[in-house]
């Protein structure tokens, strides 16, 4: 399994990867929304872990344009985005799922909680 971890917080990024661990899969980490569309065009993931508040373009700004490529490009299979981010508010999970992402999880998380939503997914 293919994971791309958007996440602009290095000690973040070193968590995520090392809780996945167990799954043997291959993790690729950028750190801002530029990064993000470029790697995610040049590549295929099954999976896309999309922090929101980011530098330069936020989660949601980025999810918007994989969602936008993927249809242009007509592509059958959308790659699933799963939100990791410290928001709570009431409306987050909502917003997340309304710009396309498929799935939402709070900060902080446990590594069980996060290998469970992946795997819901794969």
């Amino acid at each position: 399994m293919k994971i791309l971890l958007v996440e602009d917080n290095l000690m973040n990024q070193k968590v995520v990867m090392f809780n996945l661990k167990k799954l043997d899969c291959e993790i690729t980490a950028v750190s801002n929304g530029r990064e993000a569309i470029e790697i995610f065009k040049s590549n295929k993931y099954d999976i896309v872990l999309m922090d929101i508040m980011l530098p330069e373009k936020n989660g949601y700004e980025i999810t918007l344009e994989i969602r936008e490529f993927e249809k242009i490009n007509e592509v059958k299979d959308p790659v699933t985005i799963i939100a990791l981010t410290a928001n709570t508010y009431e409306n987050d999970k909502e917003k997340c799922l309304s710009v396309g992402m498929n799935d939402y999880l709070s900060k902080p998380f446990s590594a069980q909680q996060l290998i469970n939503t992946i795997e819901k997914y794969s």
